[in-house]
């Protein structure tokens, strides 16, 4: 089997991958289901609900699909009140500088606004990134991810995406980017086995050392 194309692109997902924005949004799941009448969560929930695919948990919490866009919309105004509760995971601002310093550029695609995103990650994170997809509906990454392919010019095969949940790797394989999925996040490895991710992450030390053997591999002659 041929070795994949050297990165030129890396594209990362924002809530469970650069933020640590888990914690934060179990502290207001009630307040939501309150307001837009799905179950709660119980406690003893919490942990089978990491093993779930995005779609099964909205199944077991009884979310009607037509309420994701309201439920979306009403979370990106509360996180926006609520920046300074967020913080990034150990290790992802060495690992951003880390693959800025090697050449290769960055992108953000998220369901979060770009307000939010630029907030948690700060002024010296955020100047890292090139391109922003932001705002996307909950199943609604691919076509941010094609507006990334088109703005960039790089062709899908030397493009990797990151992200914590089973949708980011459904997304990322509709438009033919190479989906990682990272370990760290809130989904549980679990969630992701039946995907098959191109690749998974344990740390963002991980993801250096994989973006620097894929650049290393570029410039051999």
């Amino acid at each position: 089997m041929a070795d994949p194309a050297p990165l030129r692109l890396v594209i990362f997902d924002f809530d469970g991958t650069l933020s640590d924005s888990g914690g934060w949004f179990l502290s207001v799941v009630d307040h939501l289901s309150d307001r837009y009448n799905f179950r709660r969560v119980l406690p003893e929930e919490v942990e089978p609900l990491r093993k779930m695919t995005s779609r099964d948990v909205i199944s077991h919490l009884r979310i009607p699909r037509w309420k994701l866009p309201f439920i979306a919309r009403y979370v990106r105004k509360l996180f926006g009140r609520n920046t300074d509760k967020v913080h990034l995971f150990a290790g992802v601002t060495e690992m951003l500088a880390a693959i800025e310093a090697m050449g290769i550029p960055l992108a953000l695609v998220t369901s979060n606004s770009e307000a939010n995103a630029r907030a948690v990650l700060g002024p010296e994170n955020a100047a890292r990134f090139s391109w922003w997809a932001c705002g996307a509906s909950l199943f609604g990454k691919a076509p941010k991810f094609r507006s990334v392919l088109k703005q960039s010019g790089i062709p899908a095969a030397q493009i990797i995406s990151l992200g914590d949940e089973t949708r980011d790797i459904d997304a990322a394989r509709e438009v033919g980017i190479r989906a990682a999925a990272v370990l760290w996040g809130y989904a549980e490895p679990e969630a992701f086995a039946h995907l098959n991710p191109d690749l998974a992450f344990a740390t963002p030390g991980d993801v250096v050392a994989y973006v620097a053997r894929s650049a290393k591999m570029d410039r051999q002659p």
